[in-house]
């Protein structure tokens, strides 16, 4: 007689779901999707499981915007190696991390290890998350 396997329990399926939450806080869930679907089929919890981990490995693009400029098209084909280009932005002023084209949130400019820089994470932009 083969060995019974017993399905994923919620317990794993919300400890999954709470990590993506804690990252992406707009996502919504599939509770969230039947209160506001009530015709849509329920979903089980191997088929949600699956559907979050899926979600888990899609690549997003992501950009740190130092800041803007603005110049005519003469000046920028006179640019050469030394040019400057000035921009929008203070030295101090925090830089936009852009995801998917959304300003996402801010941060401050890190030296990491020898030769690399990073982002220090100072503040979640209000409008990229949404209130319940």
């Amino acid at each position: 007689m083969p060995e019974e396997t017993t399905p994923p329990t919620n317990e794993n399926v919300q400890t999954s779901e709470g990590k993506i939450k804690d990252i992406l806080p707009e996502l919504q869930t599939d509770e969230d999707f039947q209160s506001a679907n009530p015709t849509a089929p329920p979903q089980g919890d191997a088929s949600r499981s699956k559907s979050i981990d899926a979600m888990l490995n899609v690549d997003m693009k992501i950009q740190i915007v130092l800041g803007h400029g603005r110049m005519p098209i003469a000046d920028l084909l006179k640019l050469s190696r030394g040019s400057v280009i000035e921009l929008d932005r203070r030295i101090g002023e925090p830089v936009d991390i852009v995801i998917n084209q959304s300003l996402v949130a801010r941060g401050d400019l890190i030296k990491v290890g020898e030769n690399r820089i990073g982002i220090s994470l100072t503040e979640i932009v209000k409008d990229y998350i949404l209130e319940n």
